[in-house]
């Protein structure tokens, strides 16, 4: 089952997004909720930003961690030096583990990158014990990213084909509201609750904000890489223009909001 995620590079990813991803994960430990000596499972852990921040919380005695990309994999296997840490290249609609290993199963910004979305919560469920606890958080893409949205709508007045895939990233699995509190309804999980978790990606100046994209990094990375050389010029400029809003190019400060949502298995 591959993700639609596209990745070019761990260090490119880390400059798109892991930087933003380490500020959500304590927000979603804390609202998903620990207990000494748990036993977690972080699904989808790209380079780390919730595998090594639960490490950095008191009271877990195991952190297992799956991602489907071997780039991530290898990125977070080398970062890591904890012996609670344990990651492993896996599929979250077909996780390597018995049923009832865990209290916790979390995962941090990858629900809608899977296109069986309803069967890797089912898949979390089966491995978390009776009482336990299963929770994930993925961006607002459409009303909760300031940031992004800027880039899509700037591209869609100078590119018509840019309009499907403004769509699709908008609308990506588990963004609408309460959507991924009714999949996890029907996944059988009790106690059920969505929220939405704020965090700021504050970036230094317009090459900052621009260069992880423009390398090919994510869906926007990918859609910009794609563009022949005059659209490119366009769009980058009008991109800038859009970032500077007529002010000196320099830091900026975007709000991003992600949804979240807890269940506890029966």
């Amino acid at each position: 089952m591959p993700s639609s995620f596209h990745v070019e590079s761990a260090d490119g990813y880390e400059r798109l997004m892991g930087r933003w991803s380490r500020k959500l994960a304590p927000m979603l430990i804390e609202f998903t909720g620990l207990e000494d000596g748990d036993r977690v499972l972080d699904v989808g852990c790209g380079t780390g930003s919730l595998t090594f921040t639960l490490a950095q919380t008191p009271g877990p005695r195991e952190i297992a961690a799956i991602d489907y990309s071997p780039v991530f994999v290898e990125a977070a296997k080398r970062a890591n030096t904890d012996p609670r840490i344990s990651i492993q290249q896996a599929d979250a609609c077909a996780l390597p583990f018995e049923n009832d290993r865990f209290d916790r199963a979390m995962s941090l910004l990858v629900l809608h990158f899977v296109p069986e979305t309803g069967k890797a919560v089912s898949e979390m469920a089966r491995v978390v014990r009776p009482g336990g606890v299963v929770a994930a958080a993925v961006w607002d893409h459409y009303g909760g990213m300031s940031g992004m949205r800027m880039m899509w709508d700037t591209a869609v007045m100078l590119d018509d084909d840019a309009l499907p895939l403004r769509r699709r990233y908008c609308f990506q699995p588990m963004m609408r509201p309460r959507e991924m509190k009714r999949t996890f309804v029907a996944q059988g999980l009790s106690d059920v609750e969505e929220t939405s978790l704020l965090v700021r990606m504050e970036y230094h100046s317009f090459d900052d904000y621009w260069e992880p994209i423009a390398a090919g990094e994510g869906p926007l990375g990918r859609y910009v890489a794609g563009l022949e050389p005059t659209k490119r010029r366009a769009v980058d400029a009008a991109v800038r223009s859009a970032y500077e809003a007529g002010e000196p190019d320099g830091p900026r400060s975007f709000a991003s909001v992600a949804w979240a949502c807890r269940g506890k298995v029966i």
